[in-house]
């Protein structure tokens, strides 16, 4: 997943700039020479996420700052769990703490998140995927976290594969036309088109599009849209999905269900940080 840690060290610096800004003035009460040992502590289950994050907070405040971890990344977590100890002055672990915790528990939310969703899907042959509805300027960072829960990302933005939707076949003219055209201007990429009628279907199926959307179908017509593509394209499901409906949705025979809801309506996760020895 090396490829959605790209700008890692900008998007940290950033977070650490807006929240230090010219300095930490109550760690300032603090002798600088002050060394301290913290604890971060996990305070209900998660599938834990955000450990490149989380270190470079630390890192990027002070170089020397030792972190031990005694878990996994990816793994699921029961509460009261000891994450990690650090290591450090304790003016820095004061003045990393929360953006390092901020880090840690949005992007465990996002994969806990995710996780819960796969499991609902366990047995079924759909997967579950992203979309582009995340936080600004954290694209990567919960597209990773999706990755850590078990799904999968749909795509990164939109450079990396054509999704052509309601405004854009509005603006072409026709479903036919748009697929025609951007046929012609992007001869490999994967060509998605989104439907919301079985109509539409009909006419997306007699294309070259490769992925069809069913955009707030019925699970009737959902069912029918299968049958009708016999297996010709793949088949993604959205709209109305959360965790009583994913597996209904799945048993429709679709392929994938993406949802916003893993990135957009993300719960961050109970941490805290504790210093337990200072000298």
């Amino acid at each position: 997943m090396d490829e959605l840690c790209q700008g890692l060290k900008t998007t940290v610096a950033t977070a650490l700039e807006e929240d230090i800004g010219s300095g930490d003035v109550t760690a300032s009460l603090i002798a600088p020479e002050t060394m301290a040992m913290a604890n971060i502590l996990l305070r209900e289950d998660a599938l834990i996420c955000g450990r490149p994050w989380f270190d470079q907070a630390f890192l990027q405040r002070a170089p020397r700052t030792q972190i031990n971890w005694a878990i996994d990344e990816g793994t699921l977590q029961p509460a009261e769990t000891v994450l990690c100890t650090i290591y450090g002055t304790a003016r820095d672990l004061l003045s990393a703490e929360r953006v390092a915790l901020n880090f840690l528990q949005l992007l465990s939310g996002t994969a806990t998140t995710t996780h819960h969703y796969v499991k609902a899907l366990q047995g079924t042959s759909a997967q579950i995927l992203d979309t582009r509805k995340t936080l600004p300027g954290l694209r990567r960072a919960q597209k990773y976290a999706v990755r850590c829960g078990g799904g999968k990302n749909h795509r990164i933005g939109l450079y990396d594969q054509v999704l052509i939707k309601e405004n854009h076949i509005a603006a072409a003219g026709s479903i036919t036309a748009a697929v025609s055209k951007v046929r012609e201007l992007h001869h490999t990429m994967a060509v998605e088109v989104e439907t919301e009628s079985l109509n539409e279907f009909r006419e997306a199926l007699a294309t070259s599009a490769d992925i069809i959307m069913l955009d707030n179908y019925s699970l009737e017509d959902m069912k029918t849209a299968v049958r009708l593509n016999n297996g010709q394209k793949k088949l993604e499901a959205s709209g109305n999905v959360d965790l009583n409906t994913v597996r209904s949705i799945a048993a429709t025979g679709v392929d994938y269900i993406s949802s916003g809801i893993l990135t957009k309506n993300v719960q961050s996760i109970d941490l805290s940080m504790r210093i337990v020895e200072q000298r």
